[in-house]
């Protein structure tokens, strides 16, 4: 099965938590689980758990990205895109394409956008995905 990796903003773990519960009750495989890190606080905690979040990254085969997103949720989606991977962009209403504060990296062609619910996301994801 296919493995994948969420990138959202700390504010959002319960969320993460949420969609990546329901996608491996579904089989996929989730590459690293950033919510059960508390916030870091050492220079070291961060590279170590940067590390783990790029590796987590490069080895999915799809992210999914929960807006609204912090700086590190935006450098995984730059990783994710340089690497040519799927990637699902996610907001719960139209921001995304609000021209005052949308970003270019947002429309490139390997990025899904995705608005309305999480179950609607999900069921984005896995009739995507296993087809």
């Amino acid at each position: 099965m296919k493995k994948f990796y969420v990138a959202s903003s700390f504010q959002n773990k319960e969320i993460v938590r949420h969609v990546s519960m329901r996608l491996v009750d579904k089989g996929f495989i989730h590459t690293y689980d950033w919510t059960k890190n508390g916030r870091a606080s050492t220079i070291e905690e961060l590279m170590e758990i940067g590390l783990q979040e790029k590796n987590a990254v490069l080895e999915a085969d799809f992210i999914i990205v929960l807006l609204p997103g912090g700086k590190g949720s935006h450098i995984e989606l730059g990783i994710a895109l340089g690497q040519g991977k799927t990637i699902y962009l996610y907001s719960r209403n139209d921001d995304i394409n609000n021209f005052e504060t949308t970003s270019t990296f947002y429309h490139l062609s390997n990025i899904e956008k995705c608005t309305g619910t999480i179950d609607e996301l999900i069921n984005i994801v896995t009739t995507r995905q296993i087809t």
